[in-house]
């Protein structure tokens, strides 16, 4: 077996004995003790860095990746990054990005901080971006320090809490408003029903002056368009009913495929007005009932698939299916209309907001649904893309999960 070589071996036997020998002996001990202190600081270093629960990366001035804790690697699904233009990995582009935090933290020569949306897994994820100048000896900035914290759920929680808090306000906004519309409105629905009701006498003592005949149209036509206006209005108070705390509704097992069966045989006469749609049903098999209230969850799919008819136009495609999706029972309704406008998107469900005209609609019916999902312990979501079209789905608790648990 051979022997390893060691120092004596190559400076050979006759300057062993020489007395800077033992001083080079000792330097490359000393050497190597050190070696082990800086490669054992480092582990400890990348230990601390991994331990970090936020995505960290050292880079560079020209925009290259120094080094990364293991999060970055996981979060943006890249093994070796290390080298790589980080504009690259995060956006995709061949240039830096137009509000770069790096190059903000470098003209102010402090720290930067954004919000900044990054596609992670096909799926839109928002972070808090960190930005650190780190100088060298003389001052000078030599590299970054980044630090993004996934922020993603935690502003989805923020919205929901805000809208809800929104919705309560409104909710006791709409019932003193409600309580106050409906007494004129009692009264004024309730005189132009007695008018109704008198208008044959009149016509019966008008018959022998046929001049009169045209005044009495027109009252027959005033008095119809004050008792529908007033219908209408009842219909919105009734909707503003939605927003306020009321007593616990009565639910029972619904079965959401006759749900939609009887809204498209309410909206048979409106579709006559759209020849060409094709409307699609797809029903799942083992479909289970879903507690909730029936006419309640009516409305929401009457609501949902009037405005996806409106999106669809006449010469569109519905379809319209139900599904398990693990703890939940889903209902869709998708059309390829125009898709929504991002920036409505987060106006969605405001009470009182529309796109449609002053004459269509009152801007209460989508956050009357998802309210009334709320209510049901359920979730309402929507996916649109810019020109090809809308999914809204309507998510209500899967009773098999419910009972499992």
């Amino acid at each position: 077996m051979n022997k390893p070589t060691t120092l004596e071996d190559i400076v050979g036997l006759e300057y062993t004995k020489l007395g800077f020998f033992g001083e080079v002996k000792n330097k490359v001990a000393e050497l190597q003790a050190t070696n082990f202190k800086l490669e054992r600081k480092q582990r400890q270093l990348q230990a601390v860095l991994d331990g970090i629960s936020d995505v960290m990366a050292l880079i560079s001035m020209n925009f290259t990746i120094v080094s990364v804790n293991n999060l970055f690697s996981e979060t943006f699904n890249c093994e070796n990054p290390e080298g790589r233009l980080c504009y690259e990995i995060f956006t995709n582009r061949t240039a830096p990005c137009p509000e770069c935090p790096l190059i903000s933290a470098q003209k102010t020569a402090g720290v930067c901080r954004q919000l900044i949306v990054y596609q992670v897994d096909d799926k839109n994820h928002q972070f808090e971006v960190t930005v650190s100048p780190m100088l060298d000896s003389n001052k000078k900035i030599f590299r970054f320090l980044l630090l993004m914290r996934d922020v993603t759920r935690e502003k989805e929680y923020q919205e929901k809490y805000n809208y809800s808090s929104k919705m309560a306000t409104v909710g006791v906004l709409a019932a003193g408003v409600a309580h106050e519309i409906n007494n004129p409105l009692t009264a004024i629905s309730g005189f132009s029903e007695g008018l109704r009701r008198r208008l044959p006498r009149l016509e019966n003592s008008l018959e022998e002056n046929p001049e009169n005949r045209e005044l009495l149209e027109d009252f027959n036509e005033y008095v119809e368009t004050i008792i529908a206006e007033c219908n209408r209005c009842r219909d919105i108070v009734k909707g503003l009913l939605t927003f306020s705390p009321r007593k616990k509704i009565d639910f029972a097992p619904v079965n959401l495929k006759a749900l939609v069966i009887d809204v498209l045989k309410l909206l048979s006469n409106r579709l006559k007005h759209y020849p060409k749609l094709k409307i699609d049903l797809e029903f799942g098999d083992g479909i289970p009932k879903v507690h909730g209230n029936a006419g309640e969850l009516k409305q929401v799919i009457l609501n949902v698939i009037c405005n996806a008819m409106d999106a669809a136009e006449n010469n569109g495609r519905l379809h319209i299916s139900t599904e398990k999706e693990g703890a939940w029972v889903v209902l869709s309704v998708r059309d390829n209309g125009c898709g929504i406008a991002p920036e409505i998107m987060d106006r969605l469900f405001d009470p009182f907001f529309t796109t449609k005209p002053v004459d269509k609609g009152t801007g209460i019916g989508l956050s009357i649904c998802y309210n009334i999902i709320k209510q049901h312990n359920g979730e309402i979501t929507v996916d649109t893309k810019d020109a090809q079209g809308t999914v809204f789905k309507i998510k209500l608790p899967n009773p098999e999960c419910v009972k499992n648990d």
